[in-house]
């Protein structure tokens, strides 16, 4: 089967389309074997070429850490997935080619109407916004959400979702045409950071509402976005950590913190895969049905096949991705 291998720590250079053996169609326990349709591209996955992840396989491994598809087997004690079914799944690597081996908990059940490439989309970025909102911090219908990096594909994930759990959500974003993806997704308030000031802004729009600041803040970004995000965050706030596609990462001052009562949660998404597989399980059969009812779907904003994968690095290396990059990988 053809798959996109990285063979060294040299970044996008590195990345090579070769012919390997497919897994065996004879999953193990609590696994899942699927023909791939499609495959979304992560800043994790650039990460994870460069050798700067926190997790990495050994040296040569197949890319790719989410995919969509159909199931062709699954393995002894599977839990809700059936041959046949259309899935989206967490893979953590493997998911650049055309059979990948899955964990049951991992699979998010794609429905008939969705576009199976595109479902690709939707594990990591979706998984992350929904577990990150909802369990780590327990944003309640009717709070103020400010969301920074709205425009990539995490961002714009928690713009819907929060939008979707009736929080009333800030968008903020670095371009009038990522602020306008936000919108379409669920925001109802707006904040161009390449021009506007962050901590000002939210508090006007949370001063409009009897409020001292936001009271949940999902950021992506990291750095000086964090730290103006962080004083504008209000009494009891929570802020989530979920990543630094800004390339700084921020020192948290606790004398802010003891001041405002403010909870700083760090999130790491895929570590409840090894430690606690029930928050992925309950995460995505709660998602399916958002998708489901219409409430949640991606913004593509690259569509690639995977002899192009290298060009769908460079657009997240280069910062130039507008919602989610995917990867078309089963032959035309």
């Amino acid at each position: 089967m053809r798959a996109l291998r990285v063979t060294g720590s040299g970044g996008i250079e590195n990345l090579t389309l070769a012919d390997i053996d497919p897994p065996d169609d004879e999953p193990g326990e609590g696994e899942v074997l699927v023909a791939v349709a499609g495959a979304g591209v992560n800043f994790a996955d650039l990460l994870m070429a460069e050798g700067r992840y926190q997790e990495r396989p050994d040296l040569p491994f197949t890319a790719g850490m989410e995919l969509s598809g159909t199931v062709l087997a699954v393995g002894p004690k599977v839990d809700g997935v059936f041959v046949g079914d259309r899935i989206a799944a967490a893979s953590g690597s493997g998911a650049f080619a055309e059979r990948a081996i899955v964990k049951d908990h991992a699979c998010l059940l794609v429905p008939n109407d969705f576009d199976l490439v595109e479902a690709a989309a939707l594990p990591i970025a979706y998984g992350t916004a929904h577990v990150g909102l909802t369990h780590r911090a327990r944003l309640k219908a009717g709070e103020l959400l400010l969301v920074t990096g709205a425009g990539g594909g995490v961002g714009l994930a928690a713009v819907a979702v929060g939008a979707a759990l009736g929080a009333e959500v800030i968008a903020a974003a670095s371009s009038a045409e990522k602020l306008d993806l936000a919108e379409a997704a669920g925001a109802t308030h707006r904040i161009d950071y390449a021009t506007e000031d962050l901590r000002e802004r939210v508090k006007q729009i949370a001063a409009e509402k009897g409020k001292r600041g936001a009271d949940v803040v999902f950021d992506p970004v990291g750095g000086e976005i964090f730290e103006a995000a962080m004083r504008a965050t209000g009494f009891e706030g929570r802020l989530l950590v979920v990543g630094f596609a800004g390339g700084t990462v921020q020192q948290v001052p606790a004398n802010h913190l003891l001041v405002k009562n403010i909870d700083v949660l760090g999130f790491y998404w895929g570590g409840y895969g090894k430690l606690d597989p029930a928050v992925h399980r309950e995460s995505f059969r709660a998602l399916h049905g958002m998708i489901d009812a219409g409430a949640i779907r991606p913004h593509i904003g690259a569509r690639l096949p995977l002899e192009e994968a290298r060009d769908a690095y460079r657009l997240l290396a280069e910062r130039r991705a507008v919602g989610k990059v995917v990867l078309e990988i089963a032959r035309p």
